[in-house]
């Protein structure tokens, strides 16, 4: 029986940093003590996914391995398990993750000042309430292989709407990892939001993996997979710094 996708290995190799677990967060810190406060990136996994669903998001290899690169990268990594359970569930979940925010900003060693959200697949959509009006101390956005539309049959609340987001003044400079060869309803989103964003003059970057799947950074294991995880961290590390 094959192994399920969330399961398989992250596609860059880390070294792998065990987290400490506070609540519903993990939380990496690099092995030395870098003597001064780091910025903070919290990753937020995808969905809707079953509640009964094991491991959870956190312990996924490919979580481990985000959280494990920016501890490895100089800065504290956070992931989160949420409850987006069902496309109904988007209002909870961005609690869940508005928490872990507050979480992340508050523990020792951070700064709360210099903080960036990395989203996945279907916690696309809850980029939407981070883009409008960023608050000054989130420093960017970063989206991989996102939901950025709501997908044929599903009933979400109005507010996840990240293009229409995009109509607020103040987003944050925005980086969006664009998989070649994902599913036709998800990529359509995805196109009309960087069309959004382009009409708007936002701060968006792109960086196209143009024979990845959805899941590439699990799925795909070549050179330009790895590549774009590389580019995608650094951009984050870059606007945590500036």
């Amino acid at each position: 029986m094959a192994e399920p996708t969330y399961l398989q290995p992250f596609v860059l190799p880390v070294a792998e940093i065990e987290p400490e677990r506070d609540g519903a967060v993990d939380v990496y810190r690099p092995v030395e003590d870098a003597g001064e406060p780091l910025p903070v990136v919290l990753f937020v996994h995808g969905g809707p996914l079953p509640p009964e669903l094991r491991p959870t998001p956190r312990e996924w290899p490919v979580f481990r391995g985000y959280g494990s690169l920016a501890a490895g990268s100089g800065a504290v990594g956070v992931t989160v398990d949420h409850p987006l359970h069902s496309p109904a569930d988007y209002p909870v979940a961005a609690d869940a993750i508005s928490a872990a925010v507050a979480k992340a900003r508050e523990l020792p060693g951070v700064d709360p000042r210099r903080v960036a959200l990395w989203f996945f697949s279907g916690g696309g959509l809850l980029t939407a309430d981070w883009i409008g009006g960023a608050p000054e101390w989130l420093r960017c956005v970063a989206a991989s292989y996102p939901v950025l539309a709501p997908l044929p049959g599903w009933d979400v609340d109005p507010r996840f709407r990240p293009a229409e987001a995009l109509a607020s003044a103040g987003a944050p400079p925005m980086l969006l990892t664009r998989a070649g060869r994902e599913a036709a309803e998800i990529a359509a989103g995805v196109e009309a939001f960087i069309a959004e964003a382009h009409a708007r003059v936002a701060r968006l970057d792109v960086i196209d993996v143009p024979e990845g799947r959805h899941s590439f950074d699990v799925l795909d294991h070549a050179p330009a997979s790895r590549a774009a995880v590389t580019r995608a961290m650094s951009w984050v590390l870059r606007a945590l710094r500036a």
